[in-house]
């Protein structure tokens, strides 16, 4: 088992924004990633998205790209990204995975899971009351 992070997929299934826009680098960013994806990530492997995972604006506009995800190996701990407007209540998210049979994809909202002997948090980032130096240790 491994544990990878990718964030920013910014996909674009049924939407038109396609990232090619940002210059020549994104050209087929969809394909390429799959392709790497397929290569890298094995079926017991878990791959945590932080966010910015749709240009879709409702669950209606990004059900495509959840499909396009949860179609790759591994288990995906999907967090919400500053354009992921789509994000919903977790009770809501996990119907939407329910209905659309997502059955590799998880919401990272206030909960926690484990993955690869390791610990994944999906919360809020707060300040800490006092500041934390290496010294605390």
């Amino acid at each position: 088992m491994a544990l990878f992070t990718i964030a920013d997929l910014h996909l674009s299934t049924t939407t038109n924004k396609p990232m090619d826009i940002f210059g020549h680098a994104w050209t087929n960013h969809a394909e390429r990633l799959k392709t790497a994806w397929n290569e890298l990530v094995k079926p017991e492997d878990t791959v945590v998205v932080p966010g910015d995972i749709s240009w879709g604006m409702s669950l209606n506009e990004a059900v495509e790209d959840f499909k396009f995800i949860n179609s790759l190996p591994g288990r995906k701990l999907i967090g919400k990204g500053n354009h992921d407007y789509w994000w919903n209540t977790v009770s809501k998210l996990n119907r939407f995975k329910e209905e659309n049979g997502l059955d590799t994809i998880e919401f990272l909202f206030n909960n926690a899971f484990e993955a690869d002997g390791k610990i994944v948090c999906g919360t809020r980032g707060w300040f800490p009351d006092n500041e934390y130096t290496a010294d605390d240790e």
